[in-house]
C-alpha cells in the first residue's frame, strides 16, 4: 500500500446545514465533491447567501482534476459559479444535475464553456488517481447518487443526501446491491461519509408518495387558485403537483425565473412530464377561471425577494406579478431550513391576512424530508460495513447523534471522526488521523458577488438595526477649532419622542460649550461621549453615535450647510 496519505478536507456542510463541499486529496491530485451554498439566518443582514471558504484550494487550482456532484439541490450546487471562477475544473454529474448546472452557468460566456461530463448511475469514471462509481440513491430529486471513490489507500463511500424510499416518484429505488457490494470487495470499505441531517429523527422517513393524497385533497377542496411554493430544483415535487393538477382538470404555470428555467430544462430531459395543453404561461393562467389554475412559485423559505415573499408583501425587490385574493390556497411544500422558520411563519401570517388559506406541515402532510432517519442510517452502515465512519451534512448535534448510531451498530468510537469544517482527516496504511485545520468558515455573497464583508461588519449592521443611528456633523474653524456653522443632527432607525426639539437644543448647547473651552484633546472622542451620555440620560436610548468634525474649508467645499 502506498505511503502517500489520502487527505479528506471538509470545506462546508460539517457543523451546519448547507454549503456542502468536500475535497479529496491524494499526492498532487485533488477531487472536489459538491459546491453548495447556504441560506443566511435572519441576523445576517444584507447577505444574499453564504458559500464555503475554499481558500485552501486557491493556490492548488491546477491540481484539481475534477468536481463531482451528488445531486442538483442548491446546498450542493449553488456556489458553482464562484468556485469555477477560481477553479475552472471539469465537472461530472448525472443528466438532471448537469441540466441544473447548465441553467446556472448559461449567462456566463466563460464559465459555461467549462465541460460538464454526463455520467449515469452505475457508471464509473477515472479522475486522476480517483476511480469514482456513481451509485443511484433516492432523495427528493431525481438522479441523486452516492459516490464510491476508489483510491490507493482504499475505498471511500460518500453518500450525498439520501433516504431509502421504496416507492420513489421516479420509480427508481436505491441501488442497495451496489452499495453492499463494496463491503465484500477486496479490503472492503475504508471509510463511510454519510448524511446526518435527520440523525435525531427516529424510525424511517416517509416516502415522497405520501404527499400525493394531501396535495389532491387540498386542490380538490380549494375554491380558487392553488399556489404551491417549493424549491426551484425540487423536480420530483413539480411532477407530483402536475399529476394531481391534471387529474383535477387544472392547468399548471410556473412562476419565478429559476422555477421556469428549471422546469423547462427538466421537461426537455424527460424528468418532468406535462402535456403541452396543460402547461400554460403565467399570463394565460391569470386569465383562466381561478378554480382551473395551479401556480408553482418560489419562496418556500420566506425569502422576501421571492415570488411568495413579494405576494405576502414582505418588501422584497421587484413588483408583485399578481395579488393574493380571498379564496386562494397556498401550499408550502417544504420544511423551514434551520434559521428560516421565523421568515416562513411571517410569510404564512401575511398570506392569511390577505385572505389566503395556507397549508403547511404539520397542518397538512404536504412535505416529507428527503433525508434518511435513524433506521435508514443504521441500514446504510450495515450495508457498507466501513472500517471508519465520518458523519457529514449536519449541525454538530446531528454529527454527534449519527456517531452514536454508528456505535450502536458496532463501529468502535476510536474509528469515528466527528469533525467540523476545515479539520483535515488523513488515511495512511489503513489508519485514520485527524490532523491540522485549514480555513472552513463562511464567505458572504451580496448582490450576486463575493463581498469583503466580515462577521464584524455583520455585527455592526445588527448593532445599527437594534439601536439606530445618531449622526452629528459639527463644522469647525480649521485654525481655531471653534464652531464655524450650524450643527447638523440626523437620526436613523429611531424617532425622537415628544419634546425631541428640546433634546436637540440641549445637545447643541453642550457641543458648543465643549468647543468653547478650546484645546480639547481628541475632540471627536469627547463630543461622542457627550452625545452618548445625553442620549441615555434624556431619551433612555443607546444609539450608535457618529460624530463628524468638518473644517470650515470642508464645509465651504460642500456648497451648503444644514441648520
Amino acid at each position: 500500500m502506498s505511503d502517500t496519505p489520502l487527505r479528506i478536507i471538509p470545506l462546508g456542510g460539517l457543523g451546519e446545514i448547507g454549503k456542502n463541499m468536500m475535497a479529496y486529496e491524494y499526492g498532487e491530485d485533488i477531487l472536489i465533491v459538491d459546491t453548495g451554498l447556504m441560506f443566511p439566518p435572519n441576523d445576517l443582514l444584507g447577505v444574499d447567501y453564504i458559500i464555503p471558504d475554499f481558500q485552501y484550494l486557491y493556490d492548488k487550482a491546477h491540481r484539481v482534476k475534477g468536481i463531482v456532484y451528488t445531486h442538483g439541490h442548491e446546498d450542493h450546487t449553488g456556489a458553482v459559479r464562484h468556485v469555477l471562477e477560481r477553479i475552472p475544473a471539469p465537472m461530472y454529474a448525472t443528466p438532471l444535475t448537469k441540466g441544473l448546472l447548465e441553467v446556472k452557468l448559461k449567462g456566463d460566456k466563460i464559465l459555461r464553456n467549462i465541460p460538464i461530463h454526463e455520467v449515469k448511475a452505475g457508471e464509473r469514471v477515472r479522475i486522476g488517481p480517483f476511480s469514482v462509481e456513481f451509485i443511484h440513491v433516492t432523495h427528493s430529486i431525481p438522479d441523486a447518487v452516492a459516490l464510491a471513490i476508489s483510491t490507493p489507500q482504499g475505498v471511500v463511500i460518500h453518500t450525498g443526501d439520501y433516504k431509502f424510499d421504496q416507492t420513489p416518484i421516479d420509480g427508481k429505488p436505491t441501488d442497495f446491491a451496489a452499495l453492499a457490494s463494496y463491503a465484500r470487495r477486496g479490503r472492503g470499505v475504508l471509510a463511510l461519509l454519510a448524511d446526518s441531517t435527520n440523525a435525531d429523527k427516529p424510525g424511517w422517513t416517509p416516502s415522497e408518495r405520501v404527499i400525493t393524497p394531501a396535495l389532491e385533497a387540498a386542490m380538490r377542496e380549494a375554491p380558487g387558485r392553488v399556489l404551491v411554493a417549493t424549491f426551484a430544483s425540487l423536480i420530483s415535487r413539480m411532477q407530483q403537483v402536475a399529476e394531481v393538477a391534471l387529474r383535477l382538470g387544472r392547468k399548471i404555470a410556473f412562476v419565478g425565473t429559476s422555477m421556469v428555467e428549471n422546469a423547462r430544462m427538466a421537461r426537455q430531459l424527460g424528468y418532468l412530464r406535462i402535456p403541452d395543453e396543460s402547461w400554460v404561461s403565467l399570463e394565460e393562467a391569470l386569465k383562466l377561471p381561478p378554480q382551473e389554475v395551479v401556480l408553482m412559485v418560489t419562496g418556500s423559505q420566506g425569502e422576501p425577494s421571492s415570488i411568495l415573499g413579494r405576494l405576502a408583501g414582505l418588501g422584497g425587490r421587484g413588483r408583485r406579478p399578481f395579488n393574493i385574493e380571498p379564496g386562494d390556497t397556498v401550499i408550502i411544500a417544504a420544511h423551514p431550513i434551520p434559521g428560516n422558520a421565523e421568515n416562513v411563519y411571517r410569510t404564512i401570517n401575511r398570506l392569511i391576512q390577505r385572505g389566503a388559506n395556507v397549508l403547511y406541515d404539520p397542518v397538512a402532510q404536504v412535505h416529507v424530508s428527503g433525508h434518511a432517519s435513524q433506521e435508514e442510517m443504521k441500514l446504510m452502515l450495515n450495508l457498507v460495513q466501513p472500517r471508519y465512519f465520518i458523519p457529514i451534512h449536519g449541525e454538530l448535534r446531528h454529527l454527534v447523534q449519527h456517531a452514536r448510531l454508528a456505535q450502536q451498530v458496532g463501529i468502535p468510537a476510536d474509528r469515528i471522526a466527528v469533525v467540523e469544517n476545515g479539520h483535515v482527516i488523513e488515511f495512511r496504511r489503513g489508519q485514520m488521523q485527524v490532523t491540522e485545520r485549514v480555513p472552513g468558515g463562511w464567505v458572504f455573497v451580496e448582490g450576486g458577488v463575493v463581498s469583503d464583508t466580515s462577521i464584524r461588519d455583520i455585527w455592526d449592521r445588527q448593532d445599527l438595526a437594534r439601536r439606530g443611528l445618531l449622526l452629528v456633523q459639527v463644522p469647525t474653524d480649521a485654525q481655531t477649532g471653534r464652531l464655524a456653522g450650524p450643527i447638523d443632527i440626523t437620526t436613523r432607525g429611531f424617532s425622537l419622542p415628544e419634546g425631541g426639539d428640546e433634546f436637540l437644543a440641549l445637545l447643541r448647547r453642550r457641543i458648543k460649550r465643549a468647543l468653547a473651552r478650546g484645546d480639547v484633546d481628541d475632540l471627536e472622542k469627547v463630543l461622542t461621549s457627550i452625545v452618548q451620555n445625553l442620549a441615555y440620560t434624556e431619551l433612555r436610548r443607546r444609539p450608535v453615535v457618529v460624530v463628524i468634525l468638518k473644517s470650515r474649508a470642508q464645509t465651504e467645499g460642500d456648497g451648503h450647510q444644514k441648520g
